[in-house]
């Protein structure tokens, strides 16, 4: 037999689970446990004294003798006798009957007839007494008759719950346990379970939950203040509404243009919060991020809540079975029983009365279990009712909402609501202070908390650097935010922010009257509405980085002051034919857009500045740049710049750019410039670049252009260059490096005004003497080619500064570059071995640029 302590650990749930008993599991638990050791009880005594009692029952004096067994003489003539003397006594009223049908005397004890009391008062009638043979009705039956016989009709006459309700009663209970924690215990439900127990308990206990509360207790008692003191008296740029990242209403701008602008509210100065320990702040952080996870795990399916109805639905069930075959046996248990057990011909008695001794304590304890069932049941069905009655897999935080200022904690739904339910049934409070982690209000006070701590303003001050514009630069690289102290720089010229999702400018922007450039990548910032201000007046240049458009801060269309636009990232929208690009019209005194994406066609937006825009550039990571209409508006536009755009020709929409001066198509697929002729309509343009592409040649009608000053051709698959080129007399920079040219045209020295010439990674054998008539030239650089020898006319460059000859034939180096006396040996890259076959004063003169700053250094 099981004790009750190892029944009863099938009910045994860790304490931690309680949070997620509500009353009535609790209630069930106990009523389980009453059952269980009414079960116990009731089968500990049948096991141990349950018992049948049987009598035969005699024929009646009528048919004793055609009923009296053979060999029995004596039985049949004395039956009679006790029958008379037993009447008599009756008549006389002094003797107490004795039934055989209700008597509960065992059948091996011999029964004696009682005497009236008047006889007893004779001793010598006692003394006969003594002597007489015992008297009574013999039944003829020895004791193994009688012990067969008890347990013959044991099993047949008593019904079948009076011997098993116990058995019953234990598996029932045994099955009401089990289903009303199954839900705890299920593999799939259980890790949940114990995952949400688990990060409860830590967000329950956490300091940070008591310190945003009571920072949220501040915070409500001062905006109380205020606004019993009026609202009026608020300066105009901070915004009253409730809801962080609404627009301001004071701005017109977002009025008028309908934007989403998150212009926040700047934060009313409360008492500041007691720094967090880093050992709890680290630990509220990972909690965040558990929370997080554990939500998106759980609120995707409602396993938890199905199963704890299915297990409600069995318990009623079986509550409802159990009552209904239960109530039918209550009156089948009685202490008397008739049994005929067909052995008449073993014991010689057809029909036997019975007695069962647990009869009444088993009625009785039936009754008790009865009644408890129906308790229980009465809970299943109340439980049903609050299952039903309300929607459990949607949990609304309005109340938390409302007494506290994180008023973005999200309503949740499915398992993760469900257990929120259940918890309130146990505490509401647990709930309230669960909801601080769902809030990324409090979570972003959190880390802009440890973000100050961490990040001083001596510490800024050391990464504070000098970029190449000479201006002061500070780039912070994947923080949880802005440090505060990042606003004390002042004199910081450049800002740049990467991979910081929760970025906030603050108002102490405006303290920073030096900067005019601000870096945002991937880092969709909010500003308040004094930023804003601040930005809107003073900041030049903006650098956006982005991966899909909508990371691009509605405030970025707003700056009217801003000179320079770069932004990289996708621009297409999902389905790939819409250009997400807002308008930029407010952009006023915008002069430089540099796009980076995947344009498929020129957004149409950029029509907006094109009265003003100076330069444009758009660069595409590969894809074909096929809709160019919208260039034909931007007649202001000086430089061009389409890269990697997949152009096959030049767009002709290009051709009406009266103010073009420069044009760049690098890295296209350009293989014919026959339309080149056109740009002769273009007065100003003076350079022409359309290197790294597929052009095989260059047209003569390249002379009608006639105010090129710088033309580039490196990277395409040139074999010759015209004598047109070479008509173009105000070219100073040809660039045709990385081709497959083997001469340069003797015409070369009608450049009279050329001072770049590229020619590296050519074919090129003889260098023709009329190059040296290019009396201006600075740079020359003819690297790897297969010049076998450098004309002493190269002295004749006077202005050379940058003389490349490395990767050819040469086997030494003329003494006339001595007579260039502006180039250095810093500007010169030849061979060491070559440089040493230059005498020793060219040598020494070539070194003067490598010995003077040392010395003067030192």
């Amino acid at each position: 037999m099981f004790t009750l302590a190892e029944v009863a650990s099938l009910n045994d749930i860790q304490p931690t689970y309680r949070i997620l008993k509500p009353w009535w599991d609790v209630f069930m638990d106990y009523l389980a446990v009453v059952m269980l050791m009414v079960a116990i009880f009731a089968g500990t005594m049948q096991l141990t004294k349950d018992q049948v009692v049987c009598l035969p029952v005699l024929p009646s004096p009528a048919n004793s003798k055609a009923h009296t067994p053979p060999g029995n003489a004596e039985v049949t003539t004395e039956v009679p006798k006790m029958e008379t003397a037993t009447r008599q006594d009756q008549n006389g009223q002094t003797t107490n009957d004795i039934s055989f049908g209700t008597s509960a005397v065992t059948p091996d004890i011999p029964l004696q007839a009682t005497h009236p009391h008047s006889e007893s008062t004779f001793p010598n009638q006692e003394a006969k007494k003594e002597k007489r043979d015992p008297t009574g009705r013999k039944t003829n039956l020895d004791f193994q008759q009688y012990v067969f016989i008890n347990q013959m009709c044991y099993h047949l006459a008593l019904p079948w719950y009076s011997k098993y309700f116990p058995y019953l009663a234990l598996i029932h209970t045994i099955i009401l346990m089990v289903s009303s924690n199954f839900w705890f215990k299920y593999p799939k439900t259980c890790s949940k379970v114990e995952h949400f127990v688990s990060i409860l308990g830590k967000c329950f206990e956490s300091p940070w939950t008591t310190k945003a509360l009571s920072e949220t207790a501040c915070e409500d008692s001062e905006e109380n203040k205020q606004r019993i003191t009026g609202a009026q008296t608020l300066p105009k740029h901070v915004s009253t509404s409730s809801d962080e990242g609404s627009p301001s209403a004071s701005t017109p701008m977002i009025n008028k243009t309908g934007f989403k602008f998150s212009a926040e509210k700047p934060v009313i100065e409360v008492p500041s919060m007691t720094i967090l320990d880093k050992k709890d702040g680290e630990q509220a952080k990972a909690l965040f991020e558990k929370v997080r996870k554990f939500r998106a795990h759980v609120e995707d399916s409602d396993l938890i809540y199905k199963l704890y109805v299915v297990q409600t639905l069995i318990k009623t069930a079986k509550f409802i079975f159990i009552l209904c075959y239960t109530a039918n046996f209550v009156n089948a248990i009685s202490f008397e029983h008739v049994c005929k057990p067909k052995v008449e011909h073993l014991t010689g008695y057809e029909v036997f009365e019975c007695t069962h001794n647990m009869a009444y304590m088993l009625k009785k304890l039936l009754i008790s279990y009865i009644s408890i069932i129906c308790v229980y049941g009465f809970i299943c069905l109340y439980t049903l009712f609050w299952l039903f009655r309300i929607p459990l897999k949607e949990y609304s935080f309005e109340k938390v909402r409302e007494e506290s200022s994180f008023s973005d904690i999200p309503d949740v739904k499915n398992d993760f609501a469900f257990l929120l339910h259940m918890v309130d049934q146990y505490d509401q409070l647990y709930s309230k202070r669960f909801g601080v982690f769902l809030s990324e209000v409090s979570e972003n006070k959190l880390r802009e908390i440890s973000l100050n701590h961490e990040w001083t303003f001596e510490k800024l001050r050391q990464h504070v650097s000098r970029n190449a514009q000479d201006k002061q630069e500070l780039h912070l690289f994947m923080l949880s935010g802005v440090p505060d102290a990042v606003f004390d720089l002042t004199d910081l010229d450049v800002l740049k922010l990467e991979l910081i999702p929760e970025a906030k400018i603050p108002a102490k922007i405006s303290q920073m009257t030096n900067l005019q450039e601000l870096h945002l990548c991937h880092c969709p910032a909010k500003v308040e509405q004094t930023a804003f201000s601040f930005l809107r007046d003073h900041l030049r240049c903006l650098h956006v980085k982005f991966t899909d458009v909508a990371e691009i801060p509605a405030w970025v269309y707003l700056l009217k002051n801003l000179r320079e636009l770069y932004l990289i990232g996708n621009l297409n929208s999902e389905n790939n034919k819409m250009i997400g690009l807002e308008s930029l019209r407010e952009l006023r005194h915008l002069k430089i857009l540099h796009v980076k994406s995947n344009l498929t066609k020129v957004p149409s937006n950029i029509t907006d500045v094109a009265p003003h825009l100076t330069k444009l550039v758009i660069h595409n990571d590969g894809t074909k740049l096929l809709v160019l209409n919208s260039l034909k508006k931007m007649m202001n536009v000086a430089e061009l710049e389409l890269q990697n755009c997949e152009l096959e020709r030049i767009p002709h929409a290009i051709f009406s750019l009266s103010n073009l001066q420069e044009l760049d198509l690098k890295s296209n697929n350009i293989r014919t410039i026959e339309e080149i002729i056109s740009f002769q309509h273009l007065k100003r343009l003076t350079c022409l670049k359309l290197w790294h592409n597929k052009i095989v040649t260059i047209p003569p009608s390249i002379t009608h252009v006639k105010n090129l000053e710088s033309l580039y051709f490196s990277n395409n698959k040139l074999e010759s260059l015209p004598v047109a080129v070479f008509s173009l007399q105000k070219l100073r920079c040809l660039d045709v490096s990385y081709n497959n040219i083997s001469t340069i045209p003797v015409e070369i020295g009608l450049l009279q005004n050329l001072q770049h010439l590229h020619i590296t990674g050519n074919k090129v054998d003889v260098l023709p003497k009329q190059l040296f008539k290019c009396v201006k030239l600075r740079t020359l650089n003819l690297g790897q080619n297969c010049v076998a020898s450098l004309p002493e006319k190269i002295g004749q460059l006077s202005q050379l500064t940058q003389l490349e000859l490395k990767g050819n034939c040469l086997d030494r180096l003329p003494a006339q570059l001595g007579q260039c006396r502006m180039l250095k040996k810093s500007g010169l890259a030849v061979e060491d071995q070559l440089f040493d076959t230059l005498p020793l004063e060219v040598r020494e003169a070539l070194n003067q640029d490598v010995n003077g700053p040392f010395a003067n250094g030192i």
